[in-house]
């Protein structure tokens, strides 16, 4: 779990404030079981989860509430969980190992480098990005990690008609990843007006967001197929 020579631009900063012992002591113990390490090469999906299925890799997953919920409700799907924050890592090590789940697992590090390195091309079936970091002031968009270059690594990752599912609750945000993901020759908005779908019953339905909707907040999700 080691950081990567810095790029000059990143879409995350973090700020993951203190671990609780409970945290700490799942990173301890159960990182070894269900965690992967980064490293610069490849990484072989079938060899890590010991069959071959559908893969479903989620870029930025928080707590993990909503991950660790459809890895228990798809147990024939494998999920994979990037995320930068140890805090949230160590606390849904803690859930999956409470759960017995065997089909997920999890990266600490810097999503656009595990894309590049270690995930091999055409082997994914789905990548989620569920709420990333608006950076809402103007002067921090190109800090947001939807451009046109993450665009074409993700269609690179994703199976021929494999599906990048992406939420947010900002709105200036959705129109913004429209614009830059219409403009992507891989990939096929599957909204038949060309912007959003109603949400998916896949994607589970989190407290942030029940909050959220009680105060009146809106939620954009997008479907795209990789062609």
């Amino acid at each position: 779990m080691e950081d990567s020579p810095r790029r000059t631009i990143r879409s995350f900063v973090k700020r993951e404030g203190r671990l609780t012992n409970g945290q700490q002591q799942a990173l301890d113990k159960l990182w070894p079981k269900y965690g992967i390490d980064y490293q610069p090469q490849l990484i072989d999906l079938n060899t890590i989860f010991g069959r071959q299925c559908e893969r479903i890799l989620e870029i930025g997953f928080g707590n993990g509430e909503s991950l660790w919920q459809m890895a228990c409700q798809q147990p024939e799907k494998d999920f994979i969980g990037i995320e930068v924050h140890r805090p949230g890592v160590g606390r849904l090590l803690a859930k999956i190992e409470a759960s017995n789940l065997h089909n997920i697992k999890l990266i600490c590090h810097d999503a656009v480098d595990v894309l590049k390195q270690q995930i091999a091309d055409h082997s994914l079936d789905r990548v989620q990005l569920f709420f990333p970091d608006p950076w809402h002031k103007k002067k921090h968009h190109k800090r947001r990690i939807v451009q046109h270059e993450f665009a074409e690594l993700v269609a690179q990752k994703l199976k021929p008609n494999g599906i990048f599912h992406l939420a947010t609750d900002w709105q200036d945000y959705a129109e913004h990843m429209v614009a830059v993901l219409n403009n992507c020759d891989r990939l096929q908005n599957l909204s038949p007006q060309c912007d959003f779908v109603p949400r998916p019953d896949e994607r589970p339905l989190t407290k942030f967001e029940q909050r959220g909707q009680r105060l009146g907040h809106g939620v954009w999700d997008l479907f795209y197929k990789a062609i």
